[in-house]
């Protein structure tokens, strides 16, 4: 049985399938974005976890991952699903090639400005990353009390607490801006919990929160964080 304002050391598609259908308000989430088991961003080297897989095999399995989540989450819910533009033997790779063959809607894109670019001279430098707003309705709203535009700029900022054990995370601030958006939201999933920064949030915004993650040791950083 699944409790709550808990982190459990499971596969994402096992956590999901323990999961009733239609019991989620929101999600939150960041996969793997599949960039080898090195990459860098920057003049920085990343070896973060095992994240080299077939392309084709990574898009099913991350639109097999949104089916579930769908299942999951409430008619008037809401996925956040933050991902990126990759780019693989020289051909932009979009997170729309997998998630249009799911059965989520897209409300809205977000470009996030994370200024976490390569400086490879063949290109532009990436300088951003993405946000999806998915739901299962297309009359679903969200509340901008806070006044956004669908463009986020955290300025500079750095993975909280991580102490550089954890390269791959989004901004406290973003997923505290997700929740005052979404006030009626009470119970917050987050599939690929990484760090814990989803749960360390919800915690502090009196969320209650579920989380996933396979890597024991991420599971022990997170649970560090919620202290």
């Amino acid at each position: 049985m699944i409790r709550l304002d808990k982190i459990y050391n499971i596969d994402c598609l096992k956590g999901l399938k323990k999961l009733k259908e239609k019991s989620i308000d929101l999600i939150i989430t960041s996969p793997p974005f599949n960039l080898g088991n090195t990459h860098h961003t920057g003049f920085k080297k990343h070896k973060s976890y095992d994240d080299k897989m077939p392309e084709y095999d990574y898009q099913k399995w991350q639109a097999k991952v949104l089916d579930e989540c769908f299942r999951v989450l409430k008619n008037n819910g809401s996925m956040m699903y933050q991902h990126k533009n990759r780019i693989s033997k020289g051909i932009q790779i979009s997170p729309y090639e997998w998630i249009l063959k799911t059965k989520f809607i897209v409300k809205q894109e977000i470009v996030w400005i994370n200024r976490s670019q390569n400086f490879d001279k063949i290109r532009f430098y990436p300088f951003t990353e993405r946000v999806y707003w998915l739901t299962k309705d297309p009359k679903t709203k969200l509340i901008n009390k806070i006044n956004k535009q669908d463009v986020f700029d955290y300025k500079e900022w750095k993975p909280v607490g991580t102490k550089g054990q954890h390269t791959r995370a989004f901004p406290e601030k973003m997923v505290e801006d997700f929740l005052k958006v979404f006030p009626k939201a009470k119970l917050i999933l987050d599939p690929f919990m990484g760090s814990g920064t989803v749960a360390k949030v919800s915690k502090q915004m009196n969320r209650n929160y579920i989380g996933f993650e396979k890597e024991k040791s991420f599971v022990k950083l997170a649970n560090k964080r919620l202290l």
